[in-house]
């Protein structure tokens, strides 16, 4: 198990965080389990921090997500594990 950071560019947080809201079925089907979300102050960018079970599973979910939500403008994923 790995957890991955994940930083969503959107420009529109609140939309970007509805529809997120929405695809929890998505996340689950690509082995992410949610730890926290969070909104960055003055932007409107949003973060996440996940458990994760499958690397290729997240990024396969990742490039899915660009196309099913218009706010979303890019992500980046920091794939982490405990020292």
């Amino acid at each position: 198990m790995m957890q991955v950071l994940i930083r969503f560019d959107t420009d529109d947080a609140d939309a970007f965080v509805a529809s997120y809201a929405d695809a929890s079925e998505r996340r689950d089907q690509a082995g992410l389990r949610q730890l926290q979300l969070w909104r960055e102050k003055g932007t409107s960018t949003v973060w996440g921090l996940f458990d994760a079970s499958d690397r290729s599973r997240v990024e396969e979910w990742l490039s899915s997500e660009r196309g099913l939500c218009k706010s979303l403008t890019g992500t980046e994923a920091h794939y982490l594990r405990t020292v």
